[in-house]
């Protein structure tokens, strides 16, 4: 199975005052049986974080859970990294 050429998605959420300073990370990537990952991961600037991972059968299911991963990180206040 060929995936589409979707890139990485890269958030920042600093706070200054409040003492945050917090990394998101939204990736997909192919399985070994035709399916897609969604792969996040999150945690404090300047540490490894966490990461999760969830198989969607088909890209158009694990796109569409980036794309509204994505929207829900910006209105929360992260802002994307410029790379």
């Amino acid at each position: 199975m060929e995936m589409t050429a979707t890139k990485p998605v890269h958030l920042i959420h600093v706070g200054p005052n409040a003492n945050m300073a917090r990394f998101y990370g939204i990736e997909l990537q192919p399985t070994l049986f035709g399916e897609v990952t969604v792969l996040r991961t999150w945690g404090r600037i300047g540490t490894n974080g966490q990461a999760m991972r969830v198989t969607y059968e088909d890209e158009a299911q694990a796109d569409e859970v980036l794309q509204k991963l994505e929207k829900q990180k910006l209105r929360r206040g992260y802002v994307p990294v410029v790379e």
